[in-house]
């Protein structure tokens, strides 16, 4: 079983989808010091992008759900399923959250967060992955409910727009 590693995503493929799926991310790259972070899973047979989120105080509060997961019950923030979009490897770049000689204090505490959240989400891999795909089939056969269905990406629209993004470019699936 392969590890999780961390990813940002490029923000010109994200505002590409965004166009037709207003649930795409907004990826906000100009934040050199804290990118917008996610791992990749396989889902339904393609590589799915899904964000994480640095940990909040409301975080606490929040129940693990279908398309919301907590990271040490919100301590190291959240992966947020109902974000996930799925990518084209051309798309990511791989972040590796070791801490180098001369990093700043803020970028030391940052990466060790990272390193924290990587190391729960690879001894939580198998559950992350079984929530994706339970949520991606709710989702694209009609079974989630109202709200459900609201807040995450059409996963369907957005595999056939990284499929036209992918043709454009001379990129192959």
């Amino acid at each position: 079983m392969a590890r999780l590693s961390f990813y940002v995503i490029d923000t010109v493929y994200c505002d590409f989808l965004r166009k037709w799926d207003p649930c795409v991310p907004y990826t906000m790259d100009r934040k050199a010091n804290r990118p917008f972070v996610g791992i990749l899973l396989e889902v339904n047979g393609a590589e799915y992008y899904a964000p994480l989120s640095s940990p909040k105080p409301k975080h606490q509060s929040m129940k693990n759900q279908v398309d919301f997961i907590k990271i040490d019950n919100g301590n190291y923030g959240v992966i947020n399923l109902n974000n996930m979009i799925p990518v084209h490897k051309n798309s990511v770049t791989a972040v590796n959250p070791v801490v180098q000689p001369g990093d700043s204090a803020a970028d030391v505490t940052y990466k060790t967060l990272l390193a924290n959240q990587l190391t729960w989400c690879n001894a939580h891999r198998t559950e992350i992955l079984d929530k994706a795909q339970k949520l991606y089939t709710r989702i694209t056969t009609g079974r989630g409910y109202p709200q459900l269905i609201a807040r995450c990406c059409n996963f369907t629209l957005d595999e056939q727009n990284l499929r036209f993004y992918c043709s454009e470019r001379g990129w192959e699936i």
